[in-house]
This record gives structure tokens, C-alpha cells and sequence, in this order.
């Protein structure tokens, strides 16, 4: 079912994770996150108010709790392959099953998701033209790349993205001065810069990245806007908001929690 057909009549947590598996394709996309339903509820059908956020973390279900939510989906889950800490996990598990939150985590499929993603939206909300995916991660191209509109400099394209994600963005002049390819990978997508060296991107859009990123993105003379981690990967999740919002004639709610990461 997509934004504009007619809603599903019971807006249970059952039918609400059906819908996101088929959507987001979670059975076929292969990822370290277990993703999908990690944590039920009881009973696995009532549903009150979904909350969507980008990490699961004690904070997020606290605030959850405190709105009402009994259905949070998150980006960043508490189950992963391999697991590096599982004293944490167990820790967030309890804290979910004592307040009856049921937990649904989107990871690599809500990065590259064609409509929801959260690269396609970074890449729109750019104003970006001649979309293609671009950036593999693991096998999997995760990002896109496409051009703006004539040409712009590279302190007016952090702007826009410093307004649009309310973000701190910081610039890396080490190419050209006037920009008209950009390529896009939300999240800790530095991996992937030499995917835009060898596209001759003029810039690569990032959420975050390490020393070596930086040192080959100079040396490469590749210019990079590093717009935050969580920042970049809010836009996915506000857009699954608004999917299930509308599919399903629910009330759902944006769950803000770390900043200027």
C-alpha cells in the first residue's frame, strides 16, 4: 500500500510491522543490524501512538514513554551481528519490556530506500538533479549522486543543509570552488569517498567521518560537507513518519534526542 490508497483498516502493531518488512523489503537486504521487530509488546496488537526516532537508546524510550508511544521505530536498533555489547543490549531490552515499548529497527534498507531513504531525501532536499545511486557499502550501493542547477559554491550548499537539518556542517575546501556534481551518504558513510573520487564528484555530503577520510579526501582534492551523524539520518525516519501517518490514520511523533553528533 502506498501514500494515497486507501488506509488498512486495524492499525495494530502487527499490521503496522507488515507493512514496514514489505515496504522497506527487510527479508532481502543484507545488514550487520537484525532488523525488523526486536522487541514485542504485550499483546502484540494494540497500538497507541507511534514514535520514530533514530536511536535506541535509554533516552529515546523515556521520552517514548512520556508521549505515549507503545511502537517505536528507530534506525540505529539494539540488535546487531556480532553483537559488541551485550550487557548494553540487555540493558535496553529490560527497559523496553518493563514499559511495554515494542521496538522496530530499519537500518541499511532505510538508508538506500528509494522514497524514504534517507539518502534520496538528503539528495531532494539538496535539490539535486540526475539522480543515481552511487557508493557501494558492502556490496550494496547505499548512496546517490546527482547535480544541482548550474553551479553553486560550496559554503551555500552547507547552508542549505545546515537550515534544512538545523545542523552544524563543516566545510573541507580541498577542491573545486564552484560545485555542480554532489555525491550523498548519510551516517558514518566516509567508506565510500573514493566511490566520488572515481565519479569526479566535485563534493561528497557525509554524516561523519575519521582522520584517514579527511587525509584521503585532502590528498584526493575532494571537497566534503560533514553534516553530522544523526542529523543526516533524521530525514528517513520523519519520512516513515509521514508514510505510516498517512497508510494507516494513526497519530505518530518524531522522538529528538542527540544534537551536533
Amino acid at each position: 500500500m502506498r501514500r494515497g490508497q486507501c488506509k488498512i483498516e486495524w492499525p495494530t502493531i502487527r499490521n503496522v510491522v507488515r507493512f514496514l518488512n514489505e515496504e522497506l523489503r527487510i527479508g532481502k537486504i543484507r545488514d550487520a543490524s537484525l532488523n525488523g521487530l526486536q522487541v514485542r509488546a504485550r499483546p502484540n496488537g494494540a497500538l497507541k501512538r507511534v514514535g520514530f526516532a533514530v536511536d535506541a537508546c535509554i533516552s529515546t524510550f523515556e521520552k517514548a514513554h512520556k508521549l505515549g508511544v507503545n511502537l517505536i521505530v528507530v534506525h540505529h536498533g539494539i540488535k546487531w551481528r556480532p553483537q559488541q555489547d551485550r550487557t548494553l543490549e540487555k540493558k535496553r531490552e529490560a527497559y523496553l519490556k518493563k514499559k511495554n515499548l515494542a521496538l522496530y529497527a530499519a537500518h541499511l534498507p532505510l538508508d538506500l530506500h528509494r522514497e524514504y531513504g534517507n539518502n534520496i531525501q538528503l539528495s531532494r532536499l539538496l535539490g539535486l538533479q540526475n539522480l543515481h545511486e552511487f557508493g557501494k557499502y558492502h556490496g550494496i550501493k547505499i548512496g546517490y549522486a546527482g547535480t544541482v542547477k548550474g553551479t553553486i559554491s560550496l559554503d551555500d550548499l552547507a547552508t542549505i543543509l545546515k537550515k534544512q537539518l538545523k545542523t552544524t556542517c563543516r566545510v573541507f575546501r580541498f577542491g573545486k570552488g564552484r560545485i555542480r556534481s554532489v555525491g550523498v551518504v548519510s551516517g558514518g558513510g566516509g567508506s565510500v569517498l573514493k566511490d566520488a573520487v572515481q565519479e569526479r564528484l566535485d563534493c561528497f555530503v557525509v554524516g561523519e567521518i575519521d582522520l584517514a577520510t579527511h587525509n584521503t579526501a585532502r590528498e584526493y582534492g575532494m571537497n566534503l560537507l560533514v553534516a553530522g551523524h544523526y542529523a543526516t539520518e533524521t530525514v528517513g525516519v520523519k519520512a516513515l513518519r509521514r508514510l505510516v501517518g498517512d497508510v494507516f490514520g494513526i497519530e505518530t511523533v518524531f522522538i529528538d534526542d542527540v544534537k551536533d553528533l
